[in-house]
């Protein structure tokens, strides 16, 4: 099916309906580790352009005040906490505790006052505290940007919107090692979970706090 005929045939069923943005936010930064940027890694996904539109919306985000969320994935040594998820994919071995991979990728560096949450599966809410930190500060939106976009950008929006957030997905801040699943996914979400906006729509929001 064409692209213009599978957008009709889901506007139709009654897909693509927009959440909108909500009135207090919050800003998640998932998983922009070193493991994604550096060549010699078997993740590297080329994703270097959706981190610098990442940082300057969390650049907007800091000058506004709202809530910033960071999330890593740290296995601990032998990786037996990663079950099932580490057997499908040994590869995340690398991000075991320690490890250079495991840092941060590019520029990025939290401050004291910012959230950062280690899981050790795709989705940001799974075995941590973000749905009850999202909660405790009155949180209704959640500002969604990293890798990889079928990976843990899939099963963080799935999660936001099953607790309760609206989930934005900004599309020039997330990223996948190829194309094709990254559209199809962002095609997905944004037909059944959240609203995939661009960076522009993001800034001109969070200008009006």
């Amino acid at each position: 099916m064409k692209e213009d005929n599978l957008s009709n045939d889901y506007n139709s069923a009654g897909y693509n309906k927009r959440l909108g943005f909500g009135n207090k936010p919050a800003l998640i930064l998932v998983d922009f580790v070193k493991a994604y940027f550096d060549p010699k890694s078997p993740l590297y996904a080329s994703v270097e352009e959706n981190l610098e539109s990442a940082i300057r919306i969390l650049e907007q985000a800091r000058l506004v005040k709202i809530p910033i969320i960071y999330t890593n994935v740290v296995f601990q040594k032998g990786g037996w906490n990663g079950g099932m998820f580490i057997e499908k994919v040994p590869t995340l071995h690398i991000m075991e505790e320690g490890g250079e991979l495991g840092k941060w990728g590019g520029d990025l560096k939290p401050l004291d006052n910012e959230l950062v949450i280690s899981k050790q599966y795709p989705s940001a809410f799974f075995g941590t505290t973000l749905a009850s930190s999202l909660n405790a500060a009155n949180i209704d939106t959640l500002i969604i940007t990293g890798v990889t976009t079928s990976g843990c950008i899939r099963a963080t929006c799935i999660d936001t919107v099953s607790h309760g957030f609206r989930p934005i997905i900004v599309e020039e801040a997330v990223g996948d090692r190829d194309e094709r699943p990254h559209k199809a996914n962002l095609f997905d979400m944004n037909a059944k979970y959240g609203d995939v906006v661009t960076e522009k729509e993001v800034i001109e929001y969070l200008n009006k706090f």
